[in-house]
């Protein structure tokens, strides 16, 4: 059975999403709505595209130099079990996974239970970047 995610788009090369050269899937759906969030197109849970796990790991194998894969949003967490088989498989592919959310670590930990995928994203998860967007903590280095 095909696994499908809604996604908003996809950079296929990055070396500011985290560590090494990562490719970085953006989901589409957000809850959130940070104000000064960079990616607003991505708040709309009917937008985007509906592609497979399948089609996302090929656009991986075609770059044997990415160290892993960004997941981005929009939030991962609106669709976490997608988003887990994404990660399990992209693992087996000797690539690591770094999350970005809205939800804080101990919101995921506290509300797992009553949200599918959620424990599965967060175990296949390498780096948590948790927390809405703040833009009064934006800085310019």
């Amino acid at each position: 059975m095909e696994t499908y995610i809604r996604i908003s788009g996809i950079i296929k090369e990055s070396i500011v999403d985290g560590p090494g050269i990562r490719m970085v899937v953006f989901a589409q759906g957000c809850r959130h709505k940070c104000p000064g969030c960079h990616n607003p197109e991505t708040h709309s849970f009917d937008g985007g595209t509906l592609v497979t796990v399948d089609f996302i790991l090929e656009q991986a194998k075609k770059n044997p130099l990415l160290d892993g894969i960004t997941l981005s949003g929009g939030d991962p967490f609106e669709q976490a079990e997608a988003f887990a088989v994404l990660a399990h498989e992209a693992k087996k592919l000797n690539l690591d996974i770094v999350t970005y959310t809205g939800y804080t670590y101990e919101y995921i930990l506290e509300n797992a239970s009553r949200n599918k995928g959620w424990d599965a994203l967060l175990d296949e998860t390498d780096i948590l970047v948790d927390g809405r967007y703040e833009e009064s903590k934006k800085t310019f280095f």
